[in-house]
């Protein structure tokens, strides 16, 4: 019985030097890769002896889940890899389970997690709480296809998550902008709104045929960011946005967005369900999808580039929707990026992983299944490969790329987006008589605790 007593604690002990022996190992390649001193057939050998790599990701999109499924998991095989697609339904619980995991003294090596699809505010926490890999994307071999000179504006997205400086610690394979779509069948061309003020007429004469997401769902967030942006009383737009609640305080804040707020308390009697004094937020983007397919509204504005093409051809959207150019100049459009955390298990696998979600094949067959734009960067691309991307996109109806382009803002700072949404919750759902100065300042102390 003492025998078999010590021969588990030999074993419990063999265990735990062989578990402290490959997180040496793990710290030793995280250290030497973020240096740039092991090349890339290194890393290959050691993503197979790693054998898999646990990527964490929104599972509620089922085209995506399908090109998961039949491309990338196939994909990784043949990189010695198998993919374990963890398909959560908010990105949040991700990033709560790393953190656990670090809490718990489970350091790098040791934790669950090898890839998180994320940006915005579940970037900034990891990046604020020091749980990410390191500087890893420009060393990865695809980051040929990645624009990060600072010095040309188109790298803003590369560089900046939700204007948070994203320092190489996630990787660009998806982009994104809000885009939207008006049923013409119902909507003359003339009465189409391009700005909050033409909406704002438009409403008064057809009451109860607009509503946006409520906050605090991200699409309803960037609704409000953007009535925010077109009414910042200086005229800067969004440039302001772009600053940490530290460095832009808390009432410059409420002095930026205030005008903002006020129109869009000023509309609420104007949208779906306002005449009855309850205005009807869709709590998601399927239910706005809903809403617009009946008929009971004239318009659809969310994530979605293509989302007019893949609404027709999946039936979710009505036979008379176009895109069209709302708000001008402030249509934020931003990029999804793979992060590694500071505790992956398989550190290797998952930058196989990331390096992999950024090659032309890869974006092309995204682009054909589930009609997610490029996140990389066309103009780096050979004119083969940069036909390729093109011809993979469902296109646009009712405008060109050009057009959309012209008209685009970035995210907000992740810093200010929990005030915000704090003080949309309050002032306008809430109906608090409280000022914006005061229900910000109030705000900004609660999420500093």
């Amino acid at each position: 019985m003492h025998k078999l007593v010590l021969g588990v604690s030999i074993a419990a002990l063999l265990a735990v030097g062989a578990v402290q022996a490959q997180d040496q190992s793990a710290a030793e390649f995280r250290d030497s890769f973020i240096a740039g001193t092991v090349d890339w057939n290194a890393v290959s050998t050691r993503a197979k002896t790693e054998g898999k790599v646990n990527l964490y990701y929104y599972g509620g999109n089922d085209p995506l889940n399908v090109w998961m499924d039949s491309i990338v998991t196939p994909a990784m095989a043949e990189l010695g890899v198998t993919l374990n697609p963890v398909r959560i339904t908010g990105t949040k619980d991700a990033v709560d389970l790393v953190l656990a995991e670090l809490g718990a003294g489970k350091t790098i090596g040791e934790g669950s997690v090898d890839a998180i699809w994320l940006n915005g505010e579940n970037f900034s926490t990891l990046k604020r709480q020091d749980a990410l890999f390191g500087a890893f994307a420009p060393l990865l071999p695809n980051a040929k296809n990645i624009e990060w000179n600072p010095e040309d504006p188109r790298s803003l997205l590369n560089l900046r998550d939700f204007g948070v400086l994203t320092d190489g610690a996630e990787m660009p394979w998806s982009g994104e902008q809000y885009v939207c779509a008006v049923n013409t069948d119902r909507v003359a061309a003339e009465q189409v709104p391009h700005t909050f003020e033409e909406l704002q007429t438009y409403l008064t004469a057809n009451p109860g045929k607009f509503i946006y997401v409520k906050p605090p769902h991200y699409i309803g967030n960037t609704f409000v960011q953007q009535a925010i942006y077109a009414h910042n009383p200086d005229g800067t737009g969004a440039t302001p946005f772009q600053q940490s609640l530290d460095e832009l305080g808390a009432a410059e804040l409420a002095r930026l967005i205030t005008p903002g707020l006020e129109y869009l308390k000023a509309i609420e009697p104007l949208l779906l369900g306002g005449q009855s004094g309850s205005p009807r937020y869709p709590e998601d983007q399927a239910a706005l999808d809903g809403l617009f397919l009946n008929g009971e509204i004239n318009f659809n504005c969310k994530f979605g580039l293509y989302a007019v093409a893949t609404g027709l051809a999946q039936g979710t959207y009505p036979e008379g929707a176009q895109e069209f150019i709302f708000p001008e100049g402030n249509m934020i459009k931003n990029k999804n990026y793979i992060a590694i955390p500071a505790n992956a298990p398989n550190p290797a696998a998952a930058l196989v992983l990331a390096d992999y979600m950024t090659t032309v094949p890869a974006q092309v067959t995204k682009l054909q299944i589930t009609g997610m734009p490029a996140g990389i960067d066309p103009w780096l691309l050979s004119d083969e490969d940069a036909a390729a991307l093109a011809a993979a996109s469902p296109g646009h109806t009712g405008v060109t790329g050009e057009e959309l382009d012209a008209n685009i803002a970035p995210d907000t700072n992740a810093t200010l987006v929990d005030v915000i949404e704090a003080t949309w919750l309050e002032y306008i759902e809430r109906r608090s008589t409280d000022s914006i100065e005061a229900i910000v300042a109030r705000a900004a102390e609660n999420l500093s605790k």
